[in-house]
């Protein structure tokens, strides 16, 4: 039996889904290890110190401060991180169902460049872009309400 091939017509590539499949597994379960690997090096770093924001020595006002800052940026970035590391696992599930790598939105292929970049991407560039920019039309008349609001009050 002859493998089935396929023409992605964004990619411009002729791949077997197998292949594909392979590949984008590959790219997921790689970039799952890489950020587990930053994680855990955060918790031993952090482990080493004695805790976030502990083993400084005594800080004034102003050292203490940007402690508290620092940390507050080292656990978003560990959150971030989190947050990163689901949407692989769910990209990982949708690989095994079939349905990663197409569009929530319309349906088509996204992009293996995408994908590559941004291997837990659920929407191709264009619907992506459209998602956004319909987003930041919502914030701006939210703001333009809620300026105006204010100046019915004042």
């Amino acid at each position: 039996m002859k493998a089935r091939t396929t023409t992605s017509k964004k990619a411009g590539k002729t791949e077997t889904p197998r292949g594909r499949y392979v590949e984008l597994k590959r790219i997921l379960e790689e970039r799952r290890r890489e950020i587990l690997a930053q994680v855990q090096e955060k918790m031993r770093d952090v482990r080493a110190e004695g805790g976030i924001g502990e083993g400084q020595g005594v800080l004034d006002a102003a050292e203490s401060s940007e402690a508290d800052i620092q940390d507050d940026i080292e656990f978003a970035l560990i959150q971030m991180k989190s947050e990163t590391l689901h949407r692989i696992e769910e990209a990982l599930t949708r690989l095994d169902e079939g349905s990663f790598g197409n569009c929530f939105e319309c349906g088509d292929e996204i992009s293996e460049r995408r994908l590559r970049a941004l291997p837990f991407a659920v929407r191709c560039k264009d619907c992506e872009e459209a998602r956004e920019l319909a987003e930041r039309r919502e914030r701006a008349m939210s703001q333009r309400r809620s300026s105006g609001i204010m100046l019915d009050m004042n």
